[in-house]
């Protein structure tokens, strides 16, 4: 779905405002809830398999340039920025799905892929790591999920910084 809105504007999506919780929980209008830092988590999930791709989060803009364009958008807690996922990975995610949860506060995205990764460490997921469970070492070693990168993140992000954050 291509967006007529010109890069770097708003699209013209409006919230509801929130009347009542009958309105909010079984109504059809679209009036999320934004937390005390204006964000929504967003759990995003492969369309086909149902596989848990990534944890992010949407501002208003975010979750409006989603729905106006069919292409997942996130706020970058640690960059703070609007994220366009793939705008420079090549790795975009095309929504398949987007709903929002019951008193909606949270949104999941089922998406395909471009280029069949979501992680920038270079996995399909991020949640490419266990933790062990039940009885064993007070400090607990993670065991891989996902045996290779699907991309090498050197080669596609060059020189650019790493967003994660000590």
């Amino acid at each position: 779905m291509a967006s007529n809105t010109p890069p770097g504007t708003t699209p013209e999506i409006r919230f509801f405002s929130r009347i009542s919780i009958e309105q909010v929980e079984e109504g059809h209008e679209l009036a999320p809830k934004f937390d005390e830092h204006g964000l929504l988590p967003c759990v995003t999930t492969a369309a086909k398999t149902g596989e848990v791709l990534m944890l992010g989060y949407m501002n208003a803009e975010a979750l409006k340039r989603t729905i106006a364009t069919g292409e997942a958008h996130y706020w970058s807690r640690s960059r703070e920025v609007l994220w366009h996922k793939g705008a420079t990975s090549g790795l975009v995610q095309k929504v398949v799905d987007l709903r929002i949860d019951d008193d909606q506060d949270a949104v999941w995205l089922q998406v395909e892929v471009v280029g069949d990764a979501s992680c920038h460490v270079g996995f399909r997921s991020c949640f490419y790591r266990s933790v062990p469970t039940g009885d064993g070492p007070a400090e607990r070693e993670l065991i891989y999920r996902e045996s290779e990168k699907t991309f090498d993140p050197k080669e596609v992000y060059g020189d650019a910084p790493n967003p994660t954050k000590l």
